[in-house]
């Protein structure tokens, strides 16, 4: 596919996000399997010396979108600026990130572009010059091959699904005047939680349900510390106001994809599996027998929570010294 692929690297306050590098990293197998270029686009405010950071992951070309208006997301001004770009370097295949901003910036974009989108891809592999998308239907339940038609075509991979590799590389960064155009949105406020470790890209989540009883969420947190993990909630838990929504995992929560799932007293509803079940390893511990989690969980064990929590929480430190 002689026209490329773009990758779109998602950074916020001079930081990438962790799907970025995965991303890259499946834009360059790609790539290397049709023999065409990959370029790597960041759209911001001051951030050509941020772009340096993509060089490891062996994109041909990194460019830099600068403008002011661009310091904050906002889906209109990005828009118009990606699409100008697109526009300007033809690019045949484009791969996003499916974070929260990832899914509304490719969706945009695909509609403006009058372009094909597969969303939250978990795979995606490559025959002669066609791509086949893998990505979850019904709630998780099962998988849909998805192939695109056209000379563009979108692709938003979930995190956590592919593997970060560094190529080594050289490319030299380019700065690219943007062009907003009409921005309707306006940046009022920016609230961001610290000291939590993102859910969508967090390696393990331990996640608590209507088990936990109550708003003690100690045992979870307490492993969560010693495993560096994420403390997720179910839907039921959050309902209650014993967890933020923003901890919510499910499908109407946050989708994730962490090697290891740690399910504490959650049942395992299909809004709650929709959301997790694309985890590696996913371990359920529940004092029902019957809890339907246990359906899809590796590792299953029937018993009171706050007695198996705290153990294995001792057993880590014990392990970890």
């Amino acid at each position: 596919m002689s026209k490329g692929i773009m990758v779109v690297a998602e950074q916020s306050d001079g930081v990438f996000r962790k799907v970025t590098f995965e991303v890259l990293s499946e834009g360059k197998r790609i790539a290397d399997k049709l023999g065409c270029q990959l370029t790597a686009v960041v759209l911001g405010a001051d951030i050509a010396a941020l772009g340096q950071e993509l060089q490891a992951y062996g994109p041909d070309r990194i460019l830099a979108v600068e403008d002011s208006q661009l310091a904050d997301y906002l889906t209109d001004a990005y828009t118009n600026a990606l699409s100008g770009v697109i526009e300007q370097e033809d690019p045949g295949i484009l791969l996003f990130g499916a974070s929260v901003q990832g899914k509304d910036l490719s969706a945009r974009v695909a509609a403006r572009i009058d372009a094909p989108l597969a969303v939250d891809c978990v795979a995606i592999s490559c025959d002669g010059d066609v791509l086949t998308a893998t990505r979850p239907i019904y709630g998780g339940k099962l998988l849909a091959n998805v192939v695109l038609e056209g000379e563009r075509q979108l692709f938003s991979i979930r995190p956590n699904t592919a593997e970060i590799i560094k190529a080594g590389g050289d490319a030299v960064v380019e700065t690219v005047s943007a062009e907003i155009g009409t921005v309707s949105m306006k940046f009022i406020e920016k609230r961001m939680e610290t000291g939590k470790i993102d859910l969508t890209e967090a390696n393990i989540v331990v996640s608590g349900g209507r088990g936990m009883g109550g708003e003690d969420y100690s045992v979870v947190e307490d492993l969560a510390a010693v495993l560096g993990a994420a403390v997720g909630a179910s839907r039921a838990a959050v309902d209650e106001g014993w967890r933020s929504h923003s901890d919510q995992v499910g499908q109407t929560g946050k989708v994730v994809s962490p090697g290891l799932y740690m399910a504490f007293g959650i049942s395992g509803a299909i809004q709650h599996l929709a959301g997790m079940s694309s985890s590696k390893v996913i371990v359920a511990i529940n004092n029902d027998a019957e809890a339907p989690i246990f359906a899809k969980a590796d590792y299953a064990v029937v018993a009171d929570l706050f007695e198996i929590a705290p153990y294995i929480t001792e057993e880590i430190q014990k392990i970890s010294g």
